[in-house]
This record gives structure tokens, C-alpha cells and sequence, in this order.
């Protein structure tokens, strides 16, 4: 009995790798929201909330896990393209230092600006665990779409994802940490 349980969640566990690993959510097709969240960490995130803000795909974007050493400016210099976009529309996050931070910090700026609807743009590998920590933190009342920059993740960094996304999921089931 024992055995055929250990058996069966081993199996549900590689099917789930496999399809987590095979089917990598990518960007969204254009849909207005009311506003922009891009999560830090990996090259392409800003850049692709740069190009939907301007595009007028929302109102506003909030940079959320920037180094308390980065600056507005700094920012401004690496994207000189988008200098009017941070003049008017950009915010900067500089409390989150993980995942479940930035979903804090995330959740702190949309109440405070009243949004309905949130664009969520992180790595493709990064989306799944971040839209979750998210929409866990939001609750129901804000509509939240998932935008997922392309990537080129080794296997290593999928498989400590998958985990990740495994624990988080079990214990926001359990009620801890919510």
C-alpha cells in the first residue's frame, strides 16, 4: 500500500515536471489592464514592461524588487528610450527581496492605487509560482494576467522552480505563510 502511494506520487510529481518544463507560459496577447507589475531578476522582464506601457497597454508600472541601490536615474540611463515613461508612469519597488515580496509589495501599491487589473510580467519559468503568490495576496477582486518573458532555462533552475511552485502550493493548501 505504501509502495503503490510513494509509486503514484512519484509519478504525479515527473508528469508534472515534465509538463511545467514542456509547456512554459509565454507573453500574453495584447489586453489592456490597468496597470503593469514587472518582477526584477532575470534579463527582458523590464524591457518587456517598458514596450506594453508604451504600447498603452496600462496606465502605470511598478518595478517591484529593485537593489536599494538602484536608482530612478540608473534606470533611466540603462533605458534612455523610456525617460518620459519614468517621469510619468513608472514606480519603483525597493522593499521585495523574493518572490513572496514582491507579491506584498505588489499588493501594497495596487490597493493604494485602487487597480482592478494587473498584468504580471516575470520570466516564463518564474510565472506560475509569482502569479500564485500573487493572486494569493490580491485575492479575488483583482483580475491578474500573466505575461511570461522568454527564457533559456537549464534544467538545474526548472527543477528547483518546479519544487518551489510544489511547496508554496501545499503550503498556501495548508494555510501557511498566506
Amino acid at each position: 500500500m505504501i509502495r503503490r502511494l510513494v509509486a503514484a506520487l512519484a509519478l504525479a510529481w515527473v508528469l508534472g515536471f515534465g509538463w511545467f518544463m514542456l509547456a512554459l507560459p509565454g507573453p500574453r496577447a495584447p489586453a489592456r489592464t490597468d496597470a503593469i507589475v514587472v518582477m526584477t531578476g532575470a534579463p527582458g522582464r523590464i524591457d518587456r514592461g517598458l514596450a506594453l506601457l508604451r504600447a498603452g497597454q496600462a496606465k502605470r508600472l511598478l518595478v517591484s524588487g529593485v537593489g536599494s541601490d538602484v536608482t530612478r536615474a540608473a534606470l533611466v540611463e540603462r533605458y534612455p528610450h523610456a525617460r518620459a515613461l519614468f517621469a510619468c508612469c513608472i514606480d519603483l519597488g525597493h522593499q521585495a527581496i523574493d518572490t513572496r515580496s514582491n507579491a506584498e509589495e505588489t499588493a501594497d501599491w495596487v490597493r493604494a492605487h485602487g487597480y482592478r487589473s494587473v498584468r504580471l510580467v516575470t520570466s516564463d519559468w518564474h510565472l506560475r509560482r509569482a502569479e500564485m503568490e500573487l493572486e494569493s495576496t490580491l485575492g479575488p477582486q483583482v483580475m491578474l494576467l500573466g505575461d511570461g518573458v522568454p527564457g533559456d532555462p537549464g534544467a538545474p533552475l526548472l527543477f528547483e522552480e518546479y519544487n518551489k511552485l510544489l511547496v508554496r502550493r501545499i503550503a498556501l493548501w495548508l494555510g501557511l505563510g498566506a
